[in-house]
């Protein structure tokens, strides 16, 4: 069952790598580092700790939309904060509930007050297309008669 598999597969298949910016940095240096990553989202760090999550979406609808010049607003003034996230052993289904019921797209993972990934909601609908594909694929060899 995709959706009961944990989050620890998904960043085992992905990696565990997290970019991430200073909040005293400029929404233009982190959408220039998101385009840089080909990432949706960067996670806020100050002083080693988790300060807030900035997207694509913040930038779009707390600077675009309102004027503000991006080489001129910080990232803590659109970050969101606090961060909701998630442990590795949290299912595919809760992220997918949280994410939901939140309406974001990225969901930091922690483990033991440590970050070890960030996982988007493509990353999720991946994982359950390709788990899903398996399932079919076993199934139409057990009908056949052929190996899977």
């Amino acid at each position: 069952m995709p959706l009961a598999e944990s989050v620890r597969s998904i960043l085992k298949q992905k990696g565990g790598v997290v970019h991430s910016i200073s909040p005293s940095d400029t929404v233009y240096e982190a959408i220039a580092m998101m385009a840089e990553k080909q990432v949706g989202a960067l996670v806020v760090i100050f002083e080693g700790e988790i300060a807030g999550i900035v997207s694509e979406r913040d930038y779009a609808r707390k600077v675009i939309l309102k004027g503000r010049s991006s080489k001129e607003t910080t990232v803590s003034e659109i970050m969101s904060s606090p961060v909701i996230f998630v442990s590795p052993e949290h299912t595919v289904g809760e992220c997918m509930k949280i994410m939901t019921e939140h309406r974001f797209r990225h969901l930091p993972v922690l483990e033991q007050d440590r970050i070890v990934g960030v996982i988007s909601i493509r990353d999720l609908v991946n994982w359950i297309l390709s788990e899903q594909t398996e399932t079919i694929r076993h199934l139409e060899a057990y009908i056949t008669g052929r190996p899977s």
